[in-house]
């Protein structure tokens, strides 16, 4: 069958039953259906850091483990986009019980990522603006990847927090996009998302590079013999927030732990 075609009959049947009164809840979310050109069928958001200029109007359910329930159902919903980390179990619990349709997205590598864009767009009854999205991301990813690509790895150990410490285990996105750069991840044997771990721990692993997004935890590593002056700021939050932007963000990183590509 003709691609176009198949995507034309999918829009046909999505019609019926695509949402339109949509709830996001986690700015991730929220910036995936504004990539969509999709922003006029959120009905509420869930806050966290700065919104997107499309959504500055759009009513907020709350921020990061604080849902307002009463807020959320005075809104009438027909499909909530919901990170399971956003939400507190208790009220992960309670959502379950409304009886509005839920699509859960916890994506842990940047093709689940790029597959999950096309199943909102689907479910948002667009599911053409999901292809084309897809097929963008894919392209740029892949050449990613064939750029950066090299033997051995290099190390890195991606600092999330520093009292305590805190890394990203080997589920978590982000240790993804540092396979993207050619780079491995020290701590990917553990599978928890965000590890706590040791300064003697990451010294054992010997990382070539250090990444941080503040400075100040940088500067604190100078004292320690680790990573060979290879201490790095990331200055964007981009691979913190796993929308569609996030390739960019990873194409950003490469940058900062591979000039020589």
């Amino acid at each position: 069958m003709n691609r176009w075609l198949a995507v034309l009959l999918l829009a046909a049947s999505a019609s019926t039953m695509a949402a339109t009164r949509v709830v996001s809840l986690a700015p991730s979310l929220s910036e995936i259906v504004v990539e969509l050109g999709s922003a006029d069928l959120l009905v509420g958001v869930l806050d966290g850091g700065d919104r997107p200029p499309a959504l500055k109007d759009v009513p907020s359910v709350g921020r990061y483990g604080q849902l307002d329930m009463e807020r959320l159902f005075s809104l009438k919903p027909d499909l909530l986009l919901l990170w399971p980390g956003s939400v507190g179990p208790a009220q992960r619990e309670q959502l379950k019980g409304l009886g509005i349709p839920i699509h859960v997205a916890e994506p842990r590598s940047l093709d689940q990522l790029i597959a999950q864009i096309e199943t909102i767009a689907n479910q948002l009854g667009r599911p053409e603006r999901g292809v084309q999205r897809a097929a963008q991301l894919r392209m740029r990813l892949e050449a990613l990847r064939q750029r950066y690509r090299r033997d051995p790895l290099l190390s890195v150990f991606y600092q999330v927090w520093d009292r305590p410490l805190y890394t990203v285990g080997g589920g978590q996105i982000i240790s993804d996009a540092l396979a993207v750069c050619g780079a491995r991840n020290v701590f990917a044997d553990l599978n928890v998302p965000a590890p706590q771990v040791s300064v003697e721990a990451v010294l054992q692993r010997n990382p070539q590079i250090i990444l941080a997004t503040e400075q100040a935890q940088l500067d604190a590593w100078k004292t320690w013999p680790v990573a060979q002056g290879r201490l790095l700021l990331v200055n964007d939050k981009g691979l913190e927030r796993p929308s569609g932007q996030m390739i960019e963000a990873t194409a950003r990183l490469c940058e900062l732990v591979a000039p020589d590509r």
